[in-house]
């Protein structure tokens, strides 16, 4: 089982989500609902959302009004978002979307293959998105605060009393000239 994040279907159809579920069911994956953009965003703020699947066309709050302020708040900018459309292809509408950092618009009916081959994906890769970030929010607070590295060690060469050899002896010192007997006569 993968991670405990779930996938958010957001449509206003219950035929629909009823649909998508059962499309994505063989994933395994942990699926939530929501009927409206508002209550999708209030799920999506309360955290352990790792893929929104969402309908463009809702009333009240659009799919694309959610995906604004999601992209808004550094908490849910990086949540991968599949937006649903029913209405066919619509440059405007694949403009905005793109232009929010939509991951892609799947047209309905979806076919449940292809639906599946996205969302594993996406997800997947969101998994190790976030995995890789709070690798580095550990690497960096080790960073911040090391951990103490106990007594230090003298230096291997601390023990050892410096020595010249021969040869750089003679070559540094001057050898001093003999100095004469003392006379005893």
């Amino acid at each position: 089982m993968p991670s405990d994040a779930k996938i958010l279907i957001v449509d206003d159809h219950e035929g629909t989500l009823y649909a998508l579920e059962s499309a994505l069911a063989p994933l395994g994956y942990r699926l939530a609902r929501a009927t409206s953009g508002d209550e999708a965003l209030k799920q999506v703020l309360r955290g352990q959302v790792g893929l929104l699947l969402l309908d463009v066309r809702m009333p009240g709050v659009s799919g694309l009004d959610v995906v604004r302020y999601l992209r808004r708040l550094e908490q849910t900018q990086h949540i991968p978002v599949l937006l649903l459309t029913g209405f066919g292809t619509d440059p405007e509408l694949t403009a905005a979307a793109f232009t929010l950092g939509v991951a892609d618009l799947v047209m309905k009916p979806v076919d449940p293959w292809t639906l599946r081959t996205k969302v594993r994906y996406l997800y997947d890769a969101h998994q190790r998105h976030q995995a890789l970030e709070q690798e580095v929010r550990e690497l960096r607070a080790l960073l911040k605060d090391p951990p103490d590295p106990g007594p230090a060690l003298p230096h291997p060469d601390a023990r050892v009393p410096y020595q010249r050899d021969a040869q750089n002896a003679a070559a540094v010192t001057p050898t001093p000239a003999p100095t004469p007997a003392p006379d005893r006569t």
